[in-house]
């Protein structure tokens, strides 16, 4: 059976592929793909293997002899899921592969901004501290986790992880029900209360047309006017406009984002324009320890070899 992995540059280097070859023999790696490239190198394949390239029903229809696809992520918003059931071929995601990376990232944010690490070092950089009268430099707020309380959207797997994590640092946990549901099982509170009882807000929900924007003027206009939003899921969960805006007026305190609604941000973010020092942007890393990048691998591979064999295992389709 030939496989091709479609864009193996999005998974960094120094992974060790031998998984994959043991999968099959026949396997082609692309750093990259256009459509177009994407096209003519799936035709005859069966196994496709990507991470973020686009796999449309058009293309999906031009590969006949395509029999499985398997992700190196968790969400499958790039895959047509309807296209993949109708011509028969399997989809699968990968799943626990990443969450000590984005539970460690999600939490080294939210020290930095209630330490206020970034303010102190432009302190420092401006000279501040070396003309103080005092030895300590005490011009920005500092606040303890202890006696904050973390509300978590999206109680899977990293979820879980985080919620795990701020415990053990003495937060207090709450957990959204799914957002516009009138329904709040037990051990959730209604997202509205969410909003305005959490200290700080951290997201992982998958993006769909329910979730999209799902933070906007309105949301930020809720929360608590020094809350925190820790985005590490999808950019198109956060209006990055709004945000500014809520981040420029004082609507909420801080935010740190990993994603943005298009990535790379070729067209500009608004968030990317923003300068205050209670914003971090970092560039989709929260994932990509190196640990948690093989781990894709090893994942990515048994899900092959779980189709080949007749199982089912992580498949969406």
């Amino acid at each position: 059976m030939k496989a091709v992995f479609l864009d193996f540059a999005t998974m960094g280097g120094d992974l060790d592929l031998t998984p994959l070859r043991e999968v099959t023999s026949d396997l082609e790696i692309y750093d990259t793909s256009t459509p177009a490239e994407a096209v003519e190198r799936i035709a005859d394949a069966s196994i496709v293997y990507t991470n973020k390239i686009n796999l449309s029903d058009e293309l999906i229809a031009a590969a006949p002899s395509l029999k499985f696809i398997g992700l190196t992520a968790t969400g499958t918003d790039n895959i047509d899921i309807a296209s993949a059931e109708k011509h028969g071929i399997a989809v699968c995601n990968i799943r626990s592969y990443c969450t000590a990376s984005v539970t460690e990232h999600v939490m080294g944010a939210l020290l930095s901004l209630t330490h206020s690490l970034p303010g102190f070092q432009q302190s420092v950089a401006a000279g501040e501290w070396q003309t103080s009268d005092s030895p300590f430099l005490l011009a920005h707020s500092i606040r303890e986790l202890s006696v904050m309380t973390l509300g978590i959207v999206g109680y899977g797997e990293l979820g879980r992880g985080v919620a795990r994590a701020a415990k053990a640092f003495g937060m207090n946990v709450i957990v959204s029900a799914r957002p516009g549901s009138s329904d709040t099982p037990p051990g959730r509170v209604a997202f509205d209360t969410m909003l305005a009882e959490a200290d700080v807000i951290s997201l992982h929900c998958p993006l769909n047309e329910q979730t999209r924007r799902l933070f906007g003027a309105a949301q930020f206009a809720r929360m608590r006017n020094d809350a925190i939003l820790i985005n590490t899921a999808r950019g198109g969960l956060v209006d990055s406009a709004a945000l500014v805006a809520a981040l420029e007026a004082g609507q909420i305190g801080a935010a740190a984002v990993d994603v943005l609604p298009i990535e790379p941000p070729v067209d500009g973010d608004p968030l990317l324009e923003y300068t205050g020092c209670n914003l971090i942007v970092t560039p989709h890393i929260a994932w990509a320890s190196n640990v948690a990048r093989q781990n894709a691998i090893d994942e990515l591979a048994a899900n092959a070899r779980a189709f080949i064999d007749g199982e089912r295992r992580n498949r969406v389709v």
